[in-house]
């Protein structure tokens, strides 16, 4: 065999072989079009859509430290530091039943480099005017400012809620579960049931709130009213509360009134003085009613945006009680909202 006979024979198995290569060559897949996520404004800023779905959701939270003053603030220092943080994930989407709503709000706190406490802060569904599992009660919704005493013990419960809203009046009913001990009765324990009901309004430069609670465990009750008007340069706020007894709602004192006035002084500034008033605030030793004693509070809180975002808060407070000696307590904040 020549050379010439040789190369041309190696060239034909070469050309054969490239051949079936190019036949069988690989071909890379397309990549799957990128699903970028969209905004959802159908229920507000901070929305979107959970891609491949159309379920709306919206991360926020905060970040709080305050340095809290008075006497005996943490075991017989008069001063303590603390720090919360929190995210809230809230969840939305349209059904036949209206909007569906699911809220997760995750906490920490901590008061000393040893003392975090995680905790599940809410976590509910809602839907068409019902709100079921661990949320606020109507008696965490208290006036602006931080001179006011107007609810007893934990505010949020497991709860089964109904809630009508219209133009001008709104009205709803609670079953709340009372899962913490207070001993403020004999024999009275947790896991307890409360009855809630409250109605409230807003026409023009007025809003008001009247709410009932019965805690059938100690076989007591609470009444709050609150009323709102626009003047002059600000929002007067008024409030009471009347107790039948030790109860896990409020049972700060047999009855209480306060005023507080907050006063938008620049976009950035607000000054909210407030006063209360407490009459009976020694409970009966079997808890069945009130025995005397009367005490008052009074001072100024200060809101003040840093930047957007960035805010600040100072309480101020002299409180006063006939038995006992006149304090002054509250507390500088800083938050950073997101």
């Amino acid at each position: 065999m020549s050379f010439k006979t040789a190369f041309l024979g190696c060239a034909a198995t070469l050309a054969a072989i490239s051949t079936t290569q190019a036949a069988d060559a690989v071909v890379a897949a397309e990549p799957e079009p990128v699903e970028y996520v969209r905004v959802c404004d159908a229920y507000g800023t901070g929305y979107f859509y959970i891609p491949g779905t159309e379920t709306c959701l919206k991360i926020g939270g905060y970040l709080r430290i305050e340095e809290r003053f008075g006497r005996d603030e943490a075991g017989t220092s008069d001063w303590s530091s603390w720090t919360r943080a929190q995210v809230t994930f809230s969840s939305k989407s349209e059904t036949e039943f209206g909007t569906l709503t699911g809220v997760i709000t995750l906490r920490n706190e901590a008061e000393d480099a040893s003392n975090f406490n995680p905790t599940l802060d809410e976590g509910y569904i809602a839907i068409a005017g019902f709100r079921i599992g661990m949320q606020y009660s109507w008696w965490d919704d208290d006036p602006s400012g931080e001179t006011d005493v107007v609810s007893s013990n934990e505010t949020n419960h497991n709860s089964i809620r109904y809630q009508y809203e219209g133009d001008v009046i709104t009205a709803g009913v609670s079953l709340d579960e009372l899962e913490d001990a207070y001993a403020t009765k004999p024999a009275e324990g947790p896991n307890t049931l409360g009855i809630a009901g409250q109605v409230s309004f807003k026409a023009g430069a007025f809003a008001g709130y009247l709410l009932g609670s019965y805690d059938t465990d100690t076989d007591e009750g609470a009444v709050r009213a609150i009323l709102y008007a626009d003047l002059g340069p600000g929002q007067l706020g008024l409030y009471g509360v009347w107790a039948s007894g030790a109860n896990y709602y409020y049972e700060e004192s047999e009855w209480t009134v306060g005023a507080q006035y907050e006063y938008k002084v620049t976009d950035k500034l607000t000054l909210i003085p407030g006063a209360q008033y407490f009459e009976n605030i020694a409970l009966n030793p079997d808890g069945d009613g009130f025995s005397g004693g009367n005490a008052w509070t009074a001072g100024i809180t200060v809101n003040y945006m840093v930047v957007a975002d960035l805010r600040t808060r100072l309480s101020l407070q002299y409180h006063d009680e006939e038995e006992g000696d006149d304090q002054i307590e509250g507390f500088l904040r800083f938050q950073r909202d997101f």
